[in-house]
């Protein structure tokens, strides 16, 4: 079989796997707030010796099936293939017809895009399977962000771990970079967040922004930090300046850093190297 026939099919088949962790996503992005507030209302109870609220079934990521938030009817297996299922039933529940958010197939488009853009851009290797592992949690993460402000440390930190033990391989930087890499990421922004404070009396951002940075420089280096904090803190204020001009929103109210982290992060994965070298050219 031609090489480039191959290839087009690997890629295709990643991209079908990227739909499918997607759709999987999605699930993640919606039910791990929510069982995070449980958590947090359960560890409340205990300090301040109350009765332990008793959830009214067991929820995490795998029970209970999807079902609509408005009429309860279950999720069958055909109502759920990767975006034809959300356009076969044209954006509706198929048993009470509300409106099911468009924003389920684009998270299982935007998956399968990525994964199929590394599989060509890394091809059969050991680090397209690092990049998709990446790629996923990040993924996961800007949403999550994006709707609660919250970065949650059952991600975060085992990104950190994951991206470490790659890298002990010497998968996309040496083990010692690496570990140098989580600090600075770490560091960076702890210290920006308690001068900040300092000067300002309040707080700029949480410290879940400092752990993704860490992870991300435990998967890329510690060269790679200040690539990524100059991008993500150009495309904050380029979207908060778009922001508060075109829905007069105003310049106090605050704004999740982490989706921007998290795209920095991404394209560190394929230009990254390219993107650093220009920012240290130009220094």
């Amino acid at each position: 079989m031609n090489s480039s026939i191959e290839i087009s099919m690997f890629i295709f088949a990643i991209a079908v796997l990227g739909l499918l962790v997607g759709s999987f996503l999605n699930v993640v992005i919606h039910r791990l707030p929510l069982m995070m507030e449980r958590e947090f209302k359960q560890e409340c109870a205990v300090l301040l010796d109350e009765p332990t609220p008793t959830p009214a079934a067991k929820y995490n990521l795998v029970v209970p099936r999807s079902a609509c938030p408005q009429c309860g009817h279950q999720i069958t297996a055909l109502e759920n293939i990767p975006i034809l299922s959300w356009l076969l039933l044209r954006g509706q529940c198929a048993h009470c017809k509300n409106k099911i958010s468009a924003r389920y197939p684009l998270v299982e488009l935007m998956t399968a895009l990525i994964s199929g853009g590394l599989a060509w851009h890394f091809g059969y290797s050991a680090p397209l399977i690092g990049a998709l592992i990446l790629a996923w949690f990040l993924i996961t993460l800007i949403m999550i962000d994006a709707d609660t402000y919250l970065l949650p440390d059952s991600l975060t930190l085992p990104l950190i771990w994951i991206g470490l033990i790659f890298n002990s391989f010497n998968v996309f930087t040496s083990l010692e970079s690496a570990v140098y890499g989580a600090i600075a990421g770490y560091m960076s922004l702890w210290l920006v967040y308690w001068a900040f404070k300092l000067i300002t009396g309040k707080e700029g951002m949480g410290y879940g922004d400092f752990k993704l940075l860490a992870a991300l420089g435990a998967w890329f280096g510690w060269s790679m930090i200040p690539m990524i904090i100059l991008l993500s803190s150009f495309a904050g204020a380029a979207t908060g300046i778009v922001m508060v001009l075109g829905q007069n929103r105003g310049w106090n109210k605050p704004m999740p850093f982490g989706p921007y982290l998290g795209v920095a992060g991404l394209l560190a994965l394929i230009w990254g190297k390219d993107l650093s070298l220009m920012l240290y050219g130009m220094a």
